[in-house]
């Protein structure tokens, strides 16, 4: 079974990497300090739930 996470993690995921496609990759310490200096979140829990949910994301797009 794998993680169910909001619609809005998803969007903001999927929204960084449709605009910034070549800075993410499947690195989840790249993609967090990726996700902080990109995005407003204020909060370590959402950044680090979005940045992982792109990190899958690549992941699964390397397949």
């Amino acid at each position: 079974m794998g993680n169910i996470r909001p619609n809005y993690i998803k969007r903001i995921a999927l929204d960084l990497v449709q605009k910034y496609p070549t800075v993410f990759n499947a690195d989840f310490e790249n993609n967090k300090i990726l996700v902080s200096k990109l995005t407003n979140v204020e909060s370590i829990m959402m950044r680090n739930r979005i940045a992982g949910y792109v990190t899958t994301y690549w992941q699964h797009m390397e397949k």
